[in-house]
């Protein structure tokens, strides 16, 4: 099944409505309120997209309260079967969801398929969980009263507001609608305005694979929708993948009505090189966590830290490596990096870099584009060398190509850098010291740490993390439980 866009009949280009409510889609004007949708490769308008206004916001959610009693009175399995159909219909679909990932967020072919991969992956892990009784059903307490039964048990939260972001479309979707569907709760989606053609592409999809009508709908636009759907006083629970700033705005809407929120926000991770590292190793996961995406990624492991024995070593590989990235659109052989997702976002990332070589950083060496990126949103990826640890390279996060590496002679040194930021998200640990390793997985402030491992990322793993990267845990059955309020009753034995 071909996902069918609205075209616009002086130059076919794509037309997307304000918002898919109960399977009717909702509009006026195109030029009248919304935002063009580019190709990041080129520059060039794909397409438009309009913005909800406050009515269809709330006609939205209203949708969604309406489709809740039936949705979460059906049984886990037969939600499940909806679920199976629709990871069924993303792999039928595959070529075309991968190619709108490129064209819109000109992801090289090995990311933009990878990315399918993990959207198809989550929703057949969440059909299975469905098909496991014992995690829907009551649980038996043992309590010191032989008069009563205690039972604990688990029930869908309700209408869920989910905000997701620009730099894996589809696949934080996936990450949040697939376990809210198998709770049982209905949704309102809130993609970027920067890509949500293929948002679009999933929604029909799900329509496809049996989801009733009011279940999932969808509102365009940018801050000021997800502002009012965040606020509406019928969503139970909302979920926003984002910025810190923003998260921060979220969390204080939330507490007005104390609706249950899940923060997925940013990060500021460090990739960690011990003297016993294989530095072949090291520099593939460095390069793959710093410059996946373009560096557009929350889990980036942009701060770098080698050990002072191999440094040398390392930076020389490193150099080797950055310069020989194939930065171009995704359509040129063997490119390795696209362009950022926006003009504005290539702006912001190249002003942090003038910013921070301006208070003192290093530029330690760049690569360098193809001649086909001189159009599109594209940046050199940039690696620093030795940043002070005030510089703002090294503590915010800067989301774009650019590392920052620093050296260091203890564990407990590299521990204490690894850890002095306000985010915890993620870390990556490069040795062949086993018992190391086990220390670095004790005493490294992180959500999730790998072990000689790429940025492997399973739906049977929780991800989330600590301080300023958010509160709860999105995949796994935590991220199942996110969308369940755990209930109890005590009864009188007969």
């Amino acid at each position: 099944m071909a996902t069918q866009f609205e075209r616009r009949p002086d130059d076919d280009s794509i037309l997307l409505p304000a918002a898919t409510i109960a399977g009717t889609r909702y509009g006026a004007s195109i030029l009248e309120a919304g935002n063009a949708i580019h190709d990041a490769s080129t520059g060039d308008v794909i397409g438009w997209q309009e913005h909800a206004d406050a009515a269809q916001v709330d006609a939205a959610v209203r949708a969604a309260h309406a489709a809740l009693d039936a949705w979460r009175s059906r049984t886990p399995a037969s939600r499940g079967k909806v679920l199976r159909k629709i990871a069924e219909l993303l792999e039928a679909e595959r070529a075309q969801l991968s190619a709108m990932q490129q064209r819109v967020s000109g992801k090289p072919p090995l990311e933009a398929d990878t990315d399918v991969s993990d959207a198809i992956a989550t929703f057949a892990y969440y059909a299975d969980l469905c098909a496991n009784a014992a995690l829907f059903g009551a649980d038996a307490l043992t309590v010191p009263d032989d008069t009563v039964i205690a039972e604990r048990h688990y029930e869908a939260v309700g209408v869920t507001a989910l905000i997701v972001p620009w730099n894996f479309p589809m696949v934080t979707t996936a990450w949040k609608i697939a376990p809210a569907l198998a709770a049982g709760c209905t949704a309102v989606l809130k993609p970027s305005e920067f890509t949500s053609p293929v948002e679009h592409m999933l929604a029909a999809i799900m329509t496809a694979a049996g989801v009733p009508e009011g279940v999932v709908n969808l509102v365009n636009g940018g801050g000021e929708v997800g502002a009012l759907l965040a606020a509406h006083p019928l969503t139970d629970k909302i979920s926003f993948t984002g910025s810190t700033a923003v998260g921060r705005k979220v969390m204080q809407v939330a507490a007005q009505d104390m609706k249950r929120v899940t923060l997925e926000l940013g990060g500021k991770s460090a990739l960690i090189v011990r003297a016993d590292a294989d530095i072949e190793q090291a520099i593939a996961l460095a390069m793959g966590g710093a410059f996946t995406n373009a560096g557009q990624m929350c889990s980036a492991t942009s701060r770098i830290l080698v050990h002072d024995d191999v440094y040398r070593k390392f930076m020389a590989a490193f150099e080797v490596a950055v310069r020989a990235l194939v930065v171009a659109p995704p359509w040129t052989e063997n490119v390795s990096m696209g362009p950022l997702v926006s003009r504005a976002q290539c702006a912001r990332v190249k002003a942090l870099l003038d910013q921070g070589v301006a208070h003192g950083a290093t530029v330690a060496f760049s690569g360098t584009l193809e001649s086909a990126c001189a159009e599109g949103f594209f940046m050199a990826p940039v690696v620093i060398a030795e940043p002070d640890a005030a510089n703002v390279l090294w503590t915010d996060e800067v989301f774009g190509p650019l590392a920052c590496v620093k050296s260091f002679r203890t564990d407990d040194e590299a521990i204490a850098l690894a850890n002095d930021t306000r985010y915890g998200l993620v870390a990556t640990v490069v040795t062949r010291d086993d018992e190391a390793a086990r220390r670095y997985r004790q005493a490294l402030r992180a959500g999730l740490v790998w072990i000689n491992t790429p940025q492997l990322i399973f739906p049977q793993v929780c991800w989330g993390g600590l301080g300023l990267s958010g509160i709860g845990r999105e995949l796994g059955v935590a991220g199942l439980r996110s969308y369940q309020e755990l209930r109890h009753a005590v009864v009188a034995r007969a």
